[in-house]
């Protein structure tokens, strides 16, 4: 069983990573709304993908007799200045769950939650992918300006992501 604190940590985590996904969301909503819908189908799967990392926090902490607590999501931004803020944004979204998933693997240590360390590796390795990917998102923003013609090919290339298929646990 894992300690009060560690339990009280992986629900807050989840809860990241329910804003998370409720993030990536409203950034579709934008995207959609500005017949960016390439990136809106782009954003819908990260939202997806969110989901998931909460419910595999979830389904761990339930097969460690923890106890699930959900809390309050805050609304999540729903203005943004520009196609290249919005992925910006999201960058900077998962830069910060990196800082929050270190932290919880930090905890865990402390905490000797060692089943928690191996769940957790699996999300630092994630993290960096993520990272990765939003940077060289942003990046291709950048490059391309406010070119319309590079824009639309942007877009639909980020139309033809595919679901991420579920792991097994």
């Amino acid at each position: 069983m894992l300690s009060q604190v560690m339990q009280d940590a992986i629900n807050d985590q989840i809860n990241n990573e329910m804003f998370s996904s409720y993030s990536y969301l409203s950034m579709a909503a934008w995207c959609e709304h500005k017949q960016f819908t390439g990136c809106a189908h782009w954003m819908r799967l990260q939202s997806d993908e969110e989901r998931v990392h909460a419910m595999r926090l979830h389904d761990f902490q339930i097969a460690r007799d923890g106890r699930v607590l959900f809390q309050s999501i805050p609304q999540p931004e729903v203005d943004y200045e520009s196609i290249v803020d919005v992925f910006e944004k999201a960058l900077a979204q998962e830069q910060l769950v990196t800082q929050q998933i270190d932290g919880l693997y930090e905890l865990a240590i402390k905490e000797k939650a060692f089943a928690a360390l191996v769940e957790l590796e699996w999300f630092i390795t994630e993290q960096v992918e993520e990272e990765k990917t939003a940077r060289e998102i942003v990046h291709k923003f950048n490059m391309v300006k406010d070119d319309p013609a590079s824009l639309l090919d942007l877009d639909n290339a980020l139309a033809q992501r595919a679901p991420e298929q579920a792991d097994a646990n």
